[in-house]
């Protein structure tokens, strides 16, 4: 009996990563962790863990010397680290799974030998437009795309994105949906924000603060609702601030409502999923904002996970990740009044609430992280994971 051949090992470069929290790093610390189940040896090359809140993995995390930015610093170690390593990297797999290694491997582009011949990319979203809007990131770009093997995004949307600006791609690119967060279940609620004592319904929105997520959309609608159920809710915002001048402008908001808000800043993940279990109803209403769009959100499906019915903006790839009518309502971005009468809806139909939260947690799970890894790692001959649409 001949014994199963050694799968090839997988190198994994990000900037974004634990300890830090966002849609990105959890694709990449999921991609990692199903791949290293599925019996490939797994290394990731990311950010300093200077504060030493990273969790511990089954796999090596290697640690370069820089913070994660996309700043020419953090560009250079990533590059020093992929030369160092070329002899090991060309017996393996290299997935640049976000913008800041991709911008990094744009400087070894004119040297053949330093790049692997088994390369992968992820691209996201916003990234895309970005590239494509710089001329001279726009000729790397398509010479890195010719060089990748395979490319992944996680929608219908984001292929198509990709593919329209860069049609390099067309014939490359699989779907890697996004699933559930497989983080460790909470053992605390150290931390919580106390209960206020009232039967008030708690609207949640988990993201960083950042006009492209659409906090202040949200308030707004909230505050534009009959006093009489206004006095009915209170708008909790989870996440940490990407500048200072939003944050401001948020608060601001806020504060000329009478809309009970609270701000919570960035929390742990026993903080967050208790936190989740106290609210009614996930709100994010994402917008366009300049060369940032909503590829997916990773969050929707964590909220679907934990029963919460949606509402969210039909825009980018949010109705892959919400089913509308089905996990949540979706409303046209720029049609205010259309946002506050789905607000309106969930606050007044527990029933609609309740059908909505209980198709959730199955909506959830439609897509795996092995699925994904399947398709992005292994033999072309297998089949892509379908668009969630479509399930």
């Amino acid at each position: 009996m001949s014994e199963t051949a050694p799968k090839r090992p997988i190198f994994i470069l990000t900037h974004e990563f634990d300890p830090r929290r966002g849609g990105i790093a959890t694709f990449c610390e999921e991609i990692a962790l199903a791949a290293h189940e599925a019996g490939h040896p797994v290394e990731v090359w990311t950010h300093l863990d200077s504060a030493g809140k990273g969790r511990s993995w089954p796999f090596t995390v290697r640690r370069l010397d820089m913070t994660g930015t996309h700043g020419v610093c953090c560009r250079l170690a990533t590059l020093k680290a992929l030369i160092a390593g070329r002899k090991r990297l060309q017996e393996a797999t290299l997935l640049l799974a976000e913008p800041g290694p991709m911008m990094a491997c744009f400087w070894l582009l004119p040297f053949i030998g330093l790049l692997p011949r088994s390369l992968r990319l992820t691209f996201h979203g916003s990234e895309i437009l970005r590239f494509h809007a710089d001329p001279f990131t726009r000729l790397f770009t398509r010479a890195l795309i010719r060089r990748a093997e395979r490319i992944s995004t996680l929608t219908e949307y984001t292929r198509d994105l990709l593919c329209t600006r860069f049609p390099a791609a067309a014939g490359k690119t699989v779907l890697t949906p996004g699933a559930v967060h497989s983080a460790p279940q909470p053992s605390a609620a150290a931390g919580l924000p106390p209960s206020t004592g009232t039967k008030r319904l708690v609207v949640l929105t988990v993201g960083r603060l950042h006009p492209r997520k659409g906090q202040l959309q949200t308030l707004q609608a909230l505050a534009a609702l009959p006093a009489e159920l206004r006095d009915q809710v209170e708008y909790w915002i989870v996440g940490r601030a990407s500048g200072a001048h939003y944050e401001h402008q948020l608060q601001l908001a806020a504060a000329a409502t009478k809309l009970r808000t609270r701000f919570l800043g960035e929390l742990h993940e026993a903080q967050l999923d208790l936190v989740y279990r106290r609210a009614d109803i996930f709100a994010l209403t994402s917008i366009d904002h300049g060369h940032s769009v909503e590829g997916f959100g990773l969050v929707y499906l964590d909220a679907c996970a934990r029963g919460l019915p949606i509402v969210a903006h039909r825009i980018g790839g949010v109705p892959e990740a919400v089913a509308d009518n089905i996990t949540g309502l979706l409303v046209p971005p720029g049609r205010p009044e259309e946002l506050t009468a789905a607000f309106k809806s969930l606050i007044t139909d527990p029933v609609l609430r309740r059908r909505l939260a209980e198709a959730g947690p199955a909506w959830s799970r439609k897509h795996s992280w092995q699925t994904s890894v399947r398709a992005l790692f292994e033999p072309a001959t297998a089949a892509p994971p379908r668009d969630i649409r479509t399930l």
